[in-house]
């Protein structure tokens, strides 16, 4: 292994493990030789007879140093094996994962003559199984140690119920477990590790306190699966519990359990207890380091992200491809694709960019820098795609408002791809939405309900928010209403549909009902309830959302917020009020709240103050032509014909050109846009030729009936 990718030119990836446990696969041989000469020959006593204890012994070291070439070319050159030799050859290569080869060696020894079965060999072979997903041969094995008895080892039982959740078959591992005569801390970690990575995780803390109240004492590793079962369900009080306990049992300096708490705690939005934690770990491991990267993330300080990364390098920890995926994260928020571009080429360096966690990443930095075709490029040039790497794709042409290429790879993923999921599903969905193609929406939505996804929180609310957008309010509703479950993401999709399209007192009504249902508004929910306030006047009650939002809720204004505020400032004509939010937001002034109070000056007839918010979009954007153009209207409103003319004059000076508006039509799953004049349509010939036809004045009905049978062939 160590050869194949030391000749791909990767020389800085063995720095991620120590020494020790990871000799040099290319010169340890030869040194291993010149210590030991004729090292692989099988030891013998005075009497020519093999001594079993020394070669196994020889053996077990190679094992242990992981280098099972040169232990399986001693094994082979072994003239007599005993059970203890098989047994150490196969544990070596289950360790390494390498479970086809443990369970042909293993069926080698079945088939070998005076060897004896054990409970540790057959339960070896039984971890192989669920390492291969091996269900047949796992049954086999099963039968036969119900049939010898060897069923009832408490090293059998407990592999056995492993394989059986490993391989998807979780009420056979229950019930293997129910069965035991005798269960140690190995079974019940077992039972519960299978439950909660298959998904049960109320069933695996139920039986953590059977465990709990059967006496037997947890181990580290029992704790981390609890603690993982309640990050899972956001169970904080739960987690809280077994934090307790972990504590008493002093498990929470290690950093196994450390890292868990870390995580649970960011899981239930307790990200403040998850950094005091880390900064009270004795030892930090690369675990530790990319949880805390990880948390500052989800908390929206990228920049505490990425001084953490630096600073975890200059303290000599390794970061592995779940780090490097977690800082191209934080770029891709940052929108920093100078530092994203820089990661990109350290994990090609470094051999990380197999890893489909970083490449997956990359490819969302590209995206959400606006650079869709160097997000293509890394695409194309997979060796292997996952799911997440056709949706990621897919929602970055999506955010990007490239709606006909986003269709296009969903047509591509479904004929060469993996099956949708419903993240690719709702990416397409959005697309529908903005670009107002409500067809196409109900074809999706048809799709989901053929595959049985629209009862899935993120497909229900996309469904929502697709038809709001298209101005179907009333069909957004229903689906609101038929709703089996309450989640925030929903309630917040129907009170942005309400909102955007004037039915501000129905989206306020049910923003005040969201108590009641024991949700918590999350900072999209007060856009859209601010926005709600903002089209109905009702500048009062959006002020006090607005103290609301921090005081109550804790969620600290955005830029975004602050635009909301600014628009219902100058819509209520208040431009004095929304000038001095501008002003002293704790954000950098933008084109964007300039152009608000712009556009509220034209309404309003406020030249003065137009003219120093053209000023500041001007410095920011020179060549703005919306700018000069509106900045024209405000002066030829008020019949200030010299001023407007100056400012048309100095457009064209300058050289700047409105840019004209598109449109777009949808014929045969194929999204066109197109301006006045275009040319750039291969069929704009014949589109013109239509338009020329259909602008007659006088046109016979025979000869529409000709030129359509025309189109048609």
């Amino acid at each position: 292994m160590y050869k194949t990718m030391s000749s791909l030119g990767r020389p800085r990836v063995w720095r991620l493990f120590s020494s020790s446990t990871m000799p040099c696969a290319d010169h340890g041989h030869v040194l291993f030789q010149e210590m030991m000469p004729d090292r692989f020959a099988t030891p013998s006593n005075v009497a020519g007879r093999p001594n079993m204890p020394e070669a196994n012994s020889r053996l077990k070291e190679l094992v242990k140093l992981r280098q099972l070439s040169s232990a399986r070319r001693m094994f082979d050159n072994m003239p007599h094996r005993d059970e203890i030799s098989w047994t150490t050859m196969i544990s070596g290569y289950v360790a390494a994962r390498n479970a086809r080869e443990a369970l042909g060696l293993f069926l080698n020894m079945w088939v070998a003559p005076g060897l004896r079965m054990d409970p540790f060999i057959l339960s070896l072979a039984l971890k192989a199984c669920g390492l291969d997903v091996n269900l047949n041969l796992g049954e086999s094995l099963h039968g036969y140690a119900v049939k010898t008895g060897l069923v009832n080892s408490v090293f059998v039982g407990s592999t056995l119920l492993d394989m059986y959740t490993k391989t998807g078959r979780t009420e056979l591992g229950c019930w293997v477990f129910d069965e035991m005569p005798m269960r140690n801390v190995v079974s019940w970690t077992a039972i519960i590790t299978g439950l909660v990575h298959g998904g049960h995780c109320r069933e695996g803390l139920l039986y953590f306190s059977k465990m709990w109240r059967s006496k037997v004492q947890c181990d580290t590793y029992t704790f981390a699966i609890a603690l993982k079962a309640c990050a899972d369900l956001g169970a904080l009080d739960h987690g809280r519990e077994i934090h307790t306990h972990a504590v008493k049992k002093g498990f929470d300096e290690t950093s196994f359990v450390a890292n868990t708490l870390a995580t649970m705690y960011n899981k239930c939005g307790k990200l403040d207890y998850g950094l005091r934690l880390f900064e009270r770990m004795p030892k930090r491991d690369v675990v530790s380091w990319t949880t805390i990267i990880s948390t500052y993330i989800q908390m929206g300080q990228e920049e505490s992200a990425i001084r953490a990364f630096l600073e975890m390098q200059q303290l000599d920890a390794s970061p592995n491809e779940y780090t490097f995926a977690a800082v191209i994260s934080a770029c891709a928020n940052l929108t920093r694709i100078d530092w994203g571009e820089q990661l990109h080429a350290h994990v090609l360096c470094i051999g990380f960019f197999s890893s489909l966690s970083v490449v997956n990443s990359v490819m969302t930095m590209y995206s959400k820098c606006g650079q869709l075709t160097l997000a293509s490029v890394v695409f194309n040039e997979m060796t292997t795609r996952d799911v997440v790497s056709w949706s990621t794709l897919i929602a970055g042409y999506s955010n990007g408002g490239c709606g006909e290429e986003t269709f296009e790879l969903l047509s591509l993923m479904r004929r060469e791809g993996p099956k949708p999921t419903e993240f690719a599903l709702a990416s397409i969905l959005s697309v529908c939405g903005n670009m107002a193609i409500l067809d196409s929406g109900k074809q999706l939505h048809a799709h989901v309900l053929l595959i049985g996804l629209e009862h899935t929180p993120m497909i229900h609310s996309a469904l929502i928010n697709m038809y709001g957008k298209c101005g179907s309010v009333r069909e957004a509703s229903q689906l609101f209403d038929v709703a089996t479950n309450n989640d925030i993401i929903s309630w917040t999709a129907m009170i942005n549909g309400y909102a955007e399209h004037g039915y501000s007192h129905e989206a306020i009504d049910l923003f005040e009902k969201l108590p009641a249902v024991g949700l918590r508004p999350d900072p999209i929910t007060y856009i859209g309830v601010l926005t709600a306030c903002s089209h109905a006047g009702l500048v009062d009650l959006a002020f006090r959302y607005f103290d609301t939002m921090s005081v109550k809720h804790q969620i600290i204004p955005t830029k975004e917020h602050y635009g909301c505020m600014i628009d219902l400032l100058c819509r209520a004509g208040r431009l004095n009020e929304a000038e001095n939010i501008i002003k002293t937001m704790p954000f950098k002034q933008d084109d964007v709240v300039w152009s608000t109070l712009l556009r509220a000056c034209r309404v309003h007839g406020d030249v003065d103050r137009g003219r120093l918010a053209a000023e500041q979009i001007l410095e920011l954007d020179p060549h703005c032509a919306g700018t000069h153009i509106t900045l024209a209207n405000i002066f030829s409103a008020q019949g200030r014909w010299r001023e407007a003319a100056d400012i048309r004059k100095s457009m064209k000076s300058k050289g700047v050109i409105k840019e004209p508006g598109w449109s777009w039509i949808k014929v045969k799953d194929r999204v066109s846009k197109f301006v006045a004049g275009d040319q750039t349509h291969p069929e704009h010939e014949e589109i013109y030729n239509t338009l020329d036809f259909l602008s007659l004045d006088e046109i016979d009905v025979n000869d529409v009936d000709i030129f359509l049978d025309d189109i048609g062939d």
